[in-house]
C-alpha cells in the first residue's frame, strides 16, 4: 500500500488512513488498539489541548486538536468494525443534539443572553434524559 504525502488531506482521506492502519497489512502497532487501551490516550490528548490553550499556542492547539480527531476516528472504526456504529453517525448525533439543544437559533424559543441560552440548553438534556425526546 503507497500513499502520497500531501499538504491538505480531507476528512473522507483521513477516515481512511485510519482504516487502512487498522486494517490488513497495515500498522501492527495500530491493530492491537482496542476500547481499553486506548482510554488513556483520549485523556492524554484532551489535556494536551487545554495545555496549547492555556500557552495561547495555537499552532500546538491545531497539532493536539487532530491528535484528539484521531482518537474520535479510531474508536469510530473500531465501533465500525463492531457493528455498533460509524464515525458518521457521531456525526449525525452530535449534529442533532446541537439542532435539538438550540430551539432558541433554530426553532421558535428565544434567548436574549448567554444565560437564558444555557438554561435552555439544560431543561433540553433533562428532557432528552427523562426519555421525551431523542
Amino acid at each position: 500500500m503507497k500513499r502520497e504525502l500531501k499538504d491538505r488531506y480531507s476528512l473522507e482521506e483521513l477516515k481512511e488512513i485510519v482504516a487502512e492502519l487498522r486494517g490488513e497489512g497495515g500498522c501492527p502497532w495500530d491493530r492491537t488498539l482496542n476500547y481499553e487501551n486506548l482510554k488513556p490516550y483520549i485523556g492524554e490528548e484532551t489535556a494536551e489541548v487545554q495545555a496549547a490553550v492555556d500557552k495561547g499556542d495555537m499552532q500546538n492547539l491545531c497539532e493536539e486538536l487532530g491528535d484528539v480527531l484521531l482518537q474520535l476516528l479510531l474508536y469510530s472504526d473500531m465501533a465500525e468494525k463492531d457493528g455498533y456504529f460509524s464515525f458518521d453517525d457521531v456525526i449525525s448525533g452530535i449534529a442533532r443534539k446541537l439542532v435539538r439543544r438550540h430551539p432558541h437559533v433554530y426553532g421558535d424559543v428565544k434567548a436574549e443572553t448567554p444565560e437564558e441560552a444555557l438554561a435552555i440548553w439544560k431543561a433540553v438534556k433533562a428532557e432528552e434524559k427523562a426519555g421525551r425526546l431523542k
